[in-house]
């Protein structure tokens, strides 16, 4: 029986970079970085969104179907996160926008071209 998500691994060529923009565009805190494989390639984990980066010798160059898997990341004021990415210089795809039901959302690309977006759900 599946007792709930552990985490979710985020594969790069250059894991250091990817976790570095993580860090420094996002603003995501990194609580462990760790050498995993028989060649020592680099991990990063960031615990708050349970979010594993790490270096993988299959992985090259940037995604080609960025759609395909997108991290959504929380905030309870979008503007404000929005204005922070921008000012960061994060590469936006697509302006706040809202999801019936659901909340507001605004998405955004790492420098491995993963979209990922920042989300403030409504109030229940």
């Amino acid at each position: 029986m599946i007792k709930s998500l552990d985490g979710v691994l985020l594969s790069s060529e250059d894991s250091t970079k990817l976790a570095d923009f993580y860090k420094e565009k996002v603003g995501l805190k990194c609580t462990m970085e760790f050498e995993m494989g028989d060649k020592g390639e680099k991990g990063f984990y960031f615990e708050d969104v349970k979010l594993y980066l790490n270096q993988h010798s299959e992985v090259h160059g940037k995604t080609k179907e960025p759609e395909r898997f997108i991290l959504n990341l929380e905030t309870s004021d979008i503007e404000e996160e929005v204005a922070r990415l921008d000012k960061a210089g994060a590469n936006k795809i697509k302006d706040t926008y809202h999801v019936e039901g659901y909340g507001l959302v605004a998405t955004y690309e790492d420098v491995d071209g993963n979209y990922f977006q920042i989300v403030q759900v409504k109030a229940a």
